[in-house]
């Protein structure tokens, strides 16, 4: 077997761990053949699908051994189990993110055999994102299937309230059809019983109510802390945010129909039509103090930007969580119920969790650590763009800032030489109550760059209402997950003559 490091490079390594046998040290020559395989049926295979068995997978006319890589799979043990005994292909066709050269060498360091050449080839899987509705073309694209992309930096501050076709696009899974006469939502009331609720009880027996807020991924700008150590996660640039005015019903009102009063406790799960293979679905919650809150804002929502709810942002009904992470911001919403401990889904307790530097693979215990609700003050630079060539003269800097729990952004620091001085840039967006500053805040610094210049270090922080501020390096907030990247964010551009 050709060595760890050779085979997967150290990246994959720090984010996966190495746990097959046979490793070493030393790089094996290209030109030694090793043993040939042995040589099975897919019979043989299916026979081990248990952990008490060996679990065994195909994928193509290979066979693979992944016992060992259950515990360390980020997507969690349970998913590989599907594919137990089987084929890897209607799996991937779902999760097209791991036909990458880093997964496919590592899945070889795994191989155990190969299938006997009379068995019949695996047939092709239809392909589950065939539905998905058309994207912008300006979006910049992370992974095709399932489809996350975001607006590039340029676009991403013209408008206060981005368009739904530039607003950041996470999708975990495949996009639902649904049909908007047909649909309800579930709720459990508080007797145990289920409520049924059409989109048209939604729109005729609740107020509407319009809330404007902005929406991030825990994973934005996760491409800084992949630079530093790859976690083979999503590569977001700056982008995983957006702004939109919601409408809809509030979740507080549909709770108290349903019997619930203000002074309950727990948590409120929500499970959205979008799902995995074996039926799982998509889920997540948030504190039920936060559902009930008067001021909390908490919107069903059927309208983006005054019009439709678009397929991708979760036709025909969401949850919107002002304050908290996108990932609580259940799209395609099915069933809400009431209970004391959290979702028990796999995006809730295995996933969008913070852990330190220290933390990795083989060591990380999910359990020890809370799922991320409010997010940290953020801040980024939006122009001018990455590496941009400008002249001397008249500079204009542009920008977002943002933070969780409703806290308003209070400043702006932009330095132009990598934080030695400071200017504080004009800061621009509605105005929202204390404790209720559900959107970000558009800044804007005018400077100039004296003639002789070569080059300018941009960077810039942000300061919220309770005064909490960016850390100024990457590397100390670094993590396996690759999420709450909000250190001091930079960007060099050169500088030529007129």
């Amino acid at each position: 077997m050709v060595a760890a490091g050779t085979v997967l490079g150290m990246g994959t390594i720090l984010a996966y761990g190495d746990h097959r046998q046979q490793a070493t040290e030393v790089d094996a020559p290209e030109s030694t053949p090793g043993p040939p395989f042995p040589v099975f049926t897919r019979q043989e295979v299916a026979r081990h699908h248990s952990e008490a068995d060996r679990v065994w997978v195909t994928y193509g006319s290979d066979v693979f051994d992944v016992t060992d890589f259950l515990e360390l799979h980020p997507g969690g043990k349970s998913k590989i189990l599907l594919a137990a005994g089987g084929a890897l292909e209607p799996f991937w066709a779902l999760y097209a993110m791991h036909k990458q050269e880093h997964v496919l060498e590592l899945l070889q360091g795994y191989k155990v055999g190969e299938l006997s050449p009379e068995e019949p080839p695996q047939p092709t899987p239809g392909d589950p994102y065939a539905e998905d509705p058309p994207r912008h073309p300006a979006l910049k694209i992370n992974t095709l299937k399932p489809f996350n992309a975001e607006p590039p930096s340029e676009l991403l501050t013209e408008n206060y309230l981005t368009p739904s076709q530039l607003f950041f696009k996470r999708n975990h899974l495949p996009v639902p059809v649904v049909d908007p006469a047909t649909y309800r939502l579930h709720v459990r009331d508080a007797r145990g019983r289920t409520l049924s609720l059409s989109l048209r009880d939604l729109k005729r027996n609740f107020p509407k109510h319009k809330v404007t807020a902005t929406v991030q991924c825990a994973g934005n700008r996760r491409a800084e802390m992949n630079a530093i150590q790859n976690t083979n996660r999503l590569g977001w640039g700056i982008g995983a945010i957006s702004t939109a005015c919601w409408g809809g019903a509030r979740l507080r009102d549909v709770l108290v129909h349903a019997g619930y009063k203000p002074s309950d406790e727990g948590h409120v799960s929500f499970e959205g039509l979008d799902k995995e293979p074996n039926g799982t679905v998509y889920g997540a919650s948030i504190p039920f103090k936060k559902a009930m809150d008067p001021e909390g804002d908490v919107l069903l929502a059927y309208e983006m930007n005054g019009e439709e709810l678009p397929r991708d942002h979760g036709f025909p009904l969401r949850v919107v969580v002002p304050g908290i992470v996108g990932a609580r911001n259940v799209k395609w919403l099915a069933q809400i119920s009431v209970g004391p401990e959290e979702s028990k889904s796999h995006w809730q307790q295995k996933d969008y969790k913070g852990f330190s530097p220290a933390v990795t693979w083989d060591t990380v215990d999910f359990s020890k650590a809370p799922a991320i609700q409010e997010l940290p003050v953020q801040s980024a630079i939006t122009e001018p763009c990455p590496n941009a060539s400008i002249t001397p003269g008249e500079l204009t800097v542009k920008g977002y800032a943002w933070s969780g729990g409703g806290q308003s952004i209070v400043r702006v620091d932009v330095s132009l030489d990598g934080g030695k001085s400071w200017h504080v840039a004009k800061l621009a967006g509605e105005e929202q109550a204390p404790g209720r500053a559900w959107a970000w805040k558009l800044w804007q610094l005018e400077a100039i760059v004296p003639p002789g210049t070569k080059e300018l270090n941009i960077v810039c922080k942000a300061v919220d209402s309770n005064y909490n501020q960016q850390p100024d390096k990457v590397g100390p907030i670094w993590n396996i997950l690759g999420v709450l990247n909000n250190a001091w964010h930079q960007v060099s551009v050169s500088v030529g003559e007129d």
